[in-house]
């Protein structure tokens, strides 16, 4: 789910960028989405957060827009802003607050699917090294270095954190191997585990770094020893 929001202080203008960004999105086919809108700059940062992308116009009561930007990037907010503005001289502005990219008034539909087109690329890049796991309407980004081990049972997959957390969804063992990279190892038909924290294996139990234990089949147990050693002589440890 990539969520949007548009912040501006003219009704017309938020329904105009929600009509862009509905055709854009429908254009590529991607329906997981959300697209709130605020009246001013207090109004978003006063809202829960977690926004992917967020559309700023400059011209707003105070906080503007570009101390909305100042002030989001102050408490750690990684979002990709993008200012939406009439004034062209507050172009190098943007630049201090990291902004994504800089839209004039009116929009142009060419530059603004230019501008989406980015945006999709730079979170693409955000998510590479993690997992996208859907879950009923939602979805939840896992970081690949997180995951202890994954496990399957009946019809779910249960991923195991390093924080002791678990996040489990409908799938196949299968599945996930091909989505992982080459520090996950299948040590048995129910079990994935993550290299990085293999401490050792023996008597058909893999010895996890958090004292966990999984087991290994019979049939697997000795090729993790060579993958494993294989691993950390490239990684050079």
């Amino acid at each position: 789910m990539i969520k949007f929001a548009i912040c501006d202080d003219e009704p017309q203008m938020v329904q105009e960028l929600a009509s862009h960004l509905a055709g854009y999105m429908k254009e590529k086919k991607i329906t997981a989405y959300s697209a709130g809108s605020f009246q001013n700059g207090r109004a978003l940062l006063e809202a829960a957060g977690g926004f992917d992308v967020i559309f700023l116009d400059i011209q707003m009561e105070q906080p503007d827009g570009m101390e909305t930007a100042r002030l989001l990037r102050q408490r750690g907010e990684r979002s990709l802003l993008i200012f939406v503005t009439v004034l062209r001289e507050c172009v190098f502005d943007a630049f201090q607050v990291e902004a994504c990219d800089y839209l004039l008034k009116p929009l142009d539909s060419a530059r603004f699917k230019q501008t989406l087109d980015r945006v999709l690329k730079i979170l693409g890049q955000r998510t590479a090294g993690s997992l996208v796991i859907q879950r009923g309407t939602g979805c939840e980004v896992v970081p690949l270095s997180d995951i202890l081990y994954g496990e399957v049972l009946g019809r779910k997959v249960y991923l195991h954190k390093r924080d002791g957390t678990m996040i489990d969804y409908y799938g196949k063992l299968e599945a996930l191997e091909r989505r992982v990279d080459g520090r996950f190892f299948k040590c048995h038909r129910s079990y994935l585990v993550n290299l990085d924290y293999v401490r050792g294996c023996q008597e058909g139990q893999v010895l996890l770094s958090q004292g966990e234990r999984i087991p290994a089949s019979r049939l697997r147990e000795r090729e993790l020893t060579q993958v494993l050693l294989r691993y950390m002589k490239e990684r050079g440890i």
